[in-house]
């Protein structure tokens, strides 16, 4: 079964840091661009960064843009998210999502993983 699950979310005071995962199972990422999207309750859902098959190439919402790093290790099938210096702004529903276009909409990634809260409250 192909599968995306995002681990690492929580809740953060307001300048606090988190890393979020999004690992894949029954298929090897190396293939695929990777996104990351996110959303807030009663908005619609964001992109937030996405990364290229290497990794040699990402992009940045300019909401996150200086605060927020995208990294992937292929070796372990996995692409992170870190995330610093948080706001209350940035409280959302976490997902990452595989696809084949870079940087493409969220209607070009096929698969999606579950979500991953991260609330930044003090």
């Amino acid at each position: 079964q192909l599968q995306l699950v995002e681990s690492g979310g929580g809740s953060v005071q307001p300048g606090g840091s988190l890393r979020l995962s999004c690992a894949a199972s029954g298929f090897t990422l190396d293939y695929y661009v990777i996104g990351w999207f996110r959303q807030a309750p009663g908005k619609e859902r964001e992109g937030v960064s996405c990364i290229s098959r290497s990794g040699g190439s990402t992009n940045y919402a300019d909401s996150v843009k200086g605060r927020f790093t995208i990294s992937r290790d292929n070796a372990k099938n996995t692409v992170y998210l870190q995330m610093n210096s948080l706001k209350p702004e940035d409280t959302a529903l976490y997902y990452c999502a595989a696809g084949e276009i870079y940087c493409s909409g969220e209607y070009a990634y096929e698969y999606w993983g579950q979500g991953t809260q991260v609330t930044v409250s003090s």
